[in-house]
């Protein structure tokens, strides 16, 4: 399978898909965290999806200076 460049539309496409499916896996890590009324591992939690929320962020900026450049 070829590699897709990184800063190619398709390729920062797959990265946010990515970056959406570890948010969605860890807010539910998150509910299940509380469930169980384990702080610490709640806010281990959370903070573990800090990062994963500012990768897709970043991302998203990245595509909407592509379509800003190319004027679409």
């Amino acid at each position: 399978m070829p590699k897709t460049p990184k800063n190619s539309k398709v390729g920062l496409a797959l990265n946010l898909g990515s970056s959406a499916l570890a948010i969605v896996r860890t807010v539910k890590q998150v509910r299940r965290a509380k469930g169980t009324q384990d702080k610490l591992t709640t806010v281990n939690t959370v903070a573990g999806l800090l990062p994963l929320i500012t990768s897709a962020l970043i991302v998203l900026r990245r595509l909407r200076g592509r379509s800003a450049r190319h004027g679409h």
